[in-house]
């Protein structure tokens, strides 16, 4: 017998009974001041079980009250809110503990009914940390946390973040330093009260604290301090040279004398040295949140391409908190934001993350151009998707699709590519800007005007597609709208920055010093532009390049690789095999694979040879990129 649909009454009458608010009942925020300050306590103590214990006292009127978590958090661009690792709520008023409904359609909302006579609630929870990566960031280790506030808090509904008043206390364990932009009103023993500020700027605050701490003044005698605060797992990683301390200085500079402005009245790097608590790099408006291994400062050479975290994410300070898209700036944290401005957002950033990384001494020359290379060859061949099914305003989206999860075919969904295809593009537009000034303008320019007024201004600067065309063709006219949806909507190629600068991608069968690198640090071989894949420790197989010689021959990712050629795997053998191949066209890679519990005989067709992108001097123009990438 066929189900009979609910009438609205019956619907009515279910939802009566079980006394489950709707979701029109979570109120809309208003651009009007919330009544008084609330007032966060976090006891950060409890690193056995890795376990933040929060309580909180919210100024509140009789009546319905609805309660927020925060959903969509800035720099994630997505709805993140880690509400899994909320637990043991208690609200209470006039010390009675008060019932709550959790929002059926929104279960980032808490509804109460604070009764008559209060004028407070008070509500005590905990943010379970994760034990294990598998359950997400690792963010408290004995030896250091990272507390961020959106995790920590509930707020009140009906208001713009901005018009909250909040105060932050945490409590820390004994002898931990504690590093954030947020300023400190009092300290008792190891309990640090910071100093009021709107709610809005405290989620912008994080926390680094740890046992070993280190302070370093990155532009010393500055009447705007900027600081490095570094927490590490051993006091000795936290031992820095001069030669290394200078190009993070020389970051500071450089950034100014690009945009002759900055947005903060202070700022800080929270800088985690770690190979225990997860990995972060995550923007604010006065501090960033920089994860990098362990060794970055004492294995100094082998962790060069870590470095241009610290010019990304400084860059975010202009470009994503300062100027912000539009359609990225919500009332509040449980606002759905849209991406449609990542491909500047982030892209942008991503572009001058590797020329101010080259500009301040933290790549050389050789280790910019090499990659400039990698990401080029991406865009060129390894982004098989793009060029067939998706395109770069698409994966604007990928914040709400994927959320950063691991993707079976990350080559052809083509998650994320706003940031790297992103910064192509903007290579591509300063190649145009130069050729339509005679090099009279380029994207500096650009990056003054749009980015850099208003010199100490922290607030927000929203801006729209039409006013990143304004600007352009304010320093040099020309159809900016085509130009810049052609690339973002259509498919194929993004490398034209790479000629107009005086540069070609060519592949040959040496690695850059890039590619040594990365494989020597992820204990990997990088086959994605000869067989199509890539294979990690032990061989295991990592990305698959779709419809390449490994994809047709029936490998996939997850695959483990056993033998090559009937001999033990190794990176030196699967890369000798496909040597040999070249030499000898009638033979074939032969790999053994392990699928689950099965084994089988792959043979791969394939006698290109090995293949690793490079970039050459294109003599018959000016080198560009070279004068891009110079110190100002």
């Amino acid at each position: 017998m066929k189900n009979k649909p609910l009438t609205s009454a019956l619907l009515a009458a279910t939802f009566a009974l079980v006394a489950v608010p709707a979701f029109a009942d979570v109120p809309p925020p208003r651009d009007v001041p919330f009544n008084g300050t609330i007032k966060i306590n976090v006891d950060a103590t409890d690193i056995a079980h890795r376990v933040f214990r929060v309580h909180e006292t919210i100024p509140a009127q009789p009546g319905p009250l609805t309660l927020l978590y925060p959903q969509w958090i800035p720099g994630h661009h997505s709805p993140t809110g880690p509400i899994d690792k909320f637990a043991g709520l208690v609200v209470k008023a006039n010390g009675k503990v008060l019932p709550w409904v959790r929002d059926p359609l929104n279960v980032y909302a808490f509804h109460v009914d604070v009764p008559q006579g209060a004028t407070e609630v008070e509500a005590s929870f905990q943010f379970l940390s994760p034990q294990d990566r598998s359950q997400g960031r690792i963010v408290m280790t004995p030896e250091m946390l990272n507390l961020q506030w959106d995790a920590m808090s509930l707020y009140p509904a009906g208001y713009n973040t901005d018009r909250i008043m909040s105060q932050a206390t945490a409590t820390y364990p004994d002898g931990w330093k504690a590093a954030t932009a947020l300023e400190v009103a009092s300290t008792d023993g190891n309990t640090v009260t910071y100093k009021p500020i709107d709610y809005t700027n405290l989620v912008d605050s994080p926390v680094f604290a740890g046992k070993y701490f280190k302070r370093v003044d990155l532009d010393p005698g500055a009447k705007v301090p900027v600081f490095m605060n570094l927490v590490a797992d051993d006091p000795k990683y936290l031992e820095i040279k001069p030669e290394q301390l200078k190009p993070h200085r020389e970051l500071i500079q450089q950034m100014y004398k690009l945009y002759g402005a900055h947005h903060y009245d202070h700022y800080d790097f929270l800088v985690s040295l770690t190979e225990k608590m997860s990995g972060i790099g995550l923007e604010h408006h006065r501090s960033s949140e920089d994860g990098l291994p362990a060794d970055y400062f004492t294995e100094w050479d082998k962790n060069v391409y870590a470095r241009d975290l610290f010019s990304h994410e400084y860059n975010h300070s202009w470009d994503g908190k300062y100027r912000r898209g539009a359609d990225l700036t919500t009332p509040n944290y449980n606002v759905p934001m849209s991406d449609t401005l990542l491909w500047v957002y982030e892209g942008q950033t991503q572009f001058w993350g590797n020329v101010i990384a080259a500009r301040a001494g933290l790549w050389n020359k050789d280790e910019t151009l090499d990659m400039f290379a990698l990401v080029a060859a991406t865009y060129d061949k390894g982004r098989p998707g793009l060029a067939s099914w998706r395109n770069v305003q698409d994966t604007t989206n990928d914040p709400t699709i994927a959320q950063r999860s691991p993707l079976p075919y990350r080559n052809y969904q083509s998650s994320e590519d706003y940031y790297s295809a992103g910064a192509m593009i903007w290579l591509d537009v300063d190649g145009k800007l130069r050729e339509l000034t005679r090099g009279k303008k380029k994207i500096d320019d650009f990056a003054r005007a749009f980015f850099g007024m208003n010199n100490g201004d922290w607030s927000v600067n929203t801006y729209t597609f039409e006013d990143v065309v304004k600007t352009l063709n304010d320093i040099a006219p020309f159809d900016w709208s085509s130009y810049l949806r052609k690339r973002l909507d259509d498919h194929g190629p993004l490398i034209g920055g790479i000629a107009s600068h005086g540069w070609k991608l060519v592949y040959t069968d040496k690695p850059s010093k890039a590619v040594k690198a990365m494989e020597s640090r992820r204990h990997a071989a990088d086959l994605t532009y000869s067989l199509g894949l890539s294979i990690g420790k032990d061989g295991g197989i990592g990305d698959v390049l779709w419809d390449s010689p490994a994809f047709k021959a029936g490998l996939a990712p997850a695959m483990t690789i056993v033998a090559v050629n009937g001999k033990e795997y190794s990176a030196d053998a699967v890369k000798d095999a496909v040597t040999a191949a070249a030499k000898n066209k009638s033979q074939p890679v032969e790999l053994l694979v392990k699928n689950f519990d099965e084994y089988k005989t792959v043979r791969i067709d394939y006698h290109d040879g090995l293949k690793y992108p490079h970039l050459v001097r294109d003599n018959s123009k000016p080198d560009t990129l070279s004068d891009l990438i110079k110190p100002l």
